[in-house]
């Protein structure tokens, strides 16, 4: 089972991005998607979540507006656009499956529990 994403580089402020995730050995149908990112010095944190079918999404506050993430189940790959980037952008971002542990969840309270290896986003002024 192995995730791996792609798409990261240097760019600069107001530049955008598509990330890509590509998974081998399970299908991105049966799981939850979402992106995190650390910076350096900071935690891991949740950016986008999509649910199964891709019809529902969450984005954190930081990112809302800005990113949008979606997946191509007959692909096996889920995306992440990223618009308008901004210097507080740099991360390494990872993208992780999941699935819920109940009928109701909300995708950045997820347990991921696979995770891909990560490409460095870096924003310059």
């Amino acid at each position: 089972v192995q995730l791996q994403a792609s798409g990261g580089g240097v760019v600069q402020a107001g530049d955008s991005l598509r990330l890509s995730c590509v998974a081998s050995g399970l299908s991105l149908s049966g799981y939850l998607m979402a992106w995190f990112r650390q910076a350096p010095g900071k935690e891991r944190e949740f950016v986008s979540g999509i649910n199964f079918r891709g019809d529902s999404t969450d984005h954190a506050d930081s990112v809302k507006g800005r990113f949008t993430i979606s997946r191509d189940n007959a692909k096996n790959t889920l995306y992440l656009r990223m618009n308008n980037l901004k210097l507080e952008d740099t991360a390494v971002y990872y993208c992780a499956a999941g699935r819920p542990s109940s009928v109701f969840y909300e995708l950045r309270s997820i347990k991921y529990n696979t995770w891909g290896q990560g490409t460095q986003v870096t924003v310059s002024s």
